[in-house]
C-alpha cells in the first residue's frame, strides 16, 4: 500500500451515504477524520450524484447531523450539470428536475423553458408527471439535445430503492431513441466541473466512497487517487470478484484516518 500517495493528498472527495453515515446514522469514526484532516490543512467536499436536492440542502442535512461541512463543501451532479451547460453556451432548458434543482440552474443563469429550450435536462425528478415526459420526448425527438445530471438507476431508500434518474432516462431513451450526455459520477463532464470550480489539481485528489461502478470508477477514470471504503454497499469479496480496481482499500474512514496519520 502506497501510504505516501495518501499523505500527498490535498483534497478528498467524500461519498456521503454508506462512506460518512448509512441510513441517517453517522458513523462514529466520521467527525474524527474530518476534524484530522483540518487539522493538516486538507481539504474535504461531499460529492453526490443526487440532483433531486441542492448543495445549500445537503448542507443543512449535515449540519442537523453535527458533520462539519463549509459554506462551498458540497458539489452535487446538479451543480456539474449547470457548469457544464455554460461551458457550452446554454442558457435555457426543459427541465425535469425538483425546485430545488430548478432554483439552482436559475442561480447559475440557467432557465427553465417549454418554448424553443437549447437542451433537455434529466435530473432526479422526484414531481415527474407523464405530461412532462411526453414534452420531453416530443423535444428530444425533434432533435434537442438530451442531458441526464447522473447515471444512477435507483436511491437507496427504505425498504425499497427508488427509481432514480438512470431509470427514468432508460424510459426516455426507449422511446425516443436517443441516449443522454450523462454528467454525474463516474463520467468526465463532472470531475472537470469540479477541477474548475475548486481550482483542484488531479494529482492531489482522492475519491472515496462505497460503490465500485460510481464512486471508485469515477476516481480510476479521471486520474484520482480511488479510495474504497467497505462500511457500505460493497463488501469484501464484491471488491476482490470485480473488475474495477481500488487504489486503496480500507474498513471505514476511521482506518483510513490512522493510515493517513501514521
Amino acid at each position: 500500500m502506497d501510504i505516501e500517495r495518501l499523505k500527498r493528498i490535498r483534497c478528498f472527495l467524500l461519498d456521503m451515504d454508506g462512506t460518512i453515515y448509512l441510513a441517517g446514522r453517522v458513523f462514529p469514526e466520521t467527525v474524527p477524520f474530518l476534524d484530522m484532516l483540518t487539522d493538516r490543512s486538507i481539504r474535504y467536499l461531499f460529492l453526490t450524484n443526487n440532483s433531486s436536492l441542492s448543495a445549500g440542502d445537503y448542507r443543512k442535512k449535515l449540519k442537523k447531523m453535527s458533520i462539519p461541512v463549509s459554506s462551498d463543501g458540497v458539489f452535487t451532479s446538479g451543480d456539474a450539470t449547470a457548469v457544464y451547460l455554460k461551458k457550452q453556451g446554454v442558457s435555457r432548458v426543459y427541465l425535469l428536475g425538483t425546485g430545488s434543482l430548478r432554483r439552482d440552474f436559475r442561480r447559475c443563469g440557467i432557465a427553465h423553458t417549454e418554448k424553443d429550450p437549447e437542451a433537455v435536462v434529466l435530473g432526479f425528478d422526484l414531481t415527474l408527471t407523464y405530461a412532462k415526459l411526453k414534452k420531453a420526448n416530443d423535444l428530444i425527438c425533434s432533435g434537442v439535445p438530451f442531458y441526464a445530471t447522473h447515471p444512477d438507476l435507483v436511491c437507496p431508500f427504505h425498504p425499497h430503492p427508488l427509481p432514480d434518474a438512470g431509470a427514468m432516462a432508460k424510459l426516455l431513451e426507449a422511446s425516443s431513441g436517443k441516449t443522454p450526455t450523462v454528467i454525474g459520477k463516474p463520467y468526465a463532464p463532472m470531475a472537470d466541473a469540479l477541477i474548475e470550480r475548486y481550482g483542484l489539481s488531479r494529482g492531489e485528489i482522492a475519491m472515496v466512497g462505497d460503490r465500485l461502478y460510481t464512486d471508485i470508477r469515477f476516481g480510476t477514470l479521471n486520474g484520482f487517487a480511488s479510495i474504497l471504503v467497505l462500511s457500505g454497499e460493497t463488501t469484501r469479496a464484491m471488491a476482490d470478484a470485480g473488475d474495477i480496481r481500488p487504489d486503496y482499500i480500507f474498513d471505514d474512514i476511521g482506518a483510513l484516518g490512522k493510515a493517513i496519520a501514521t
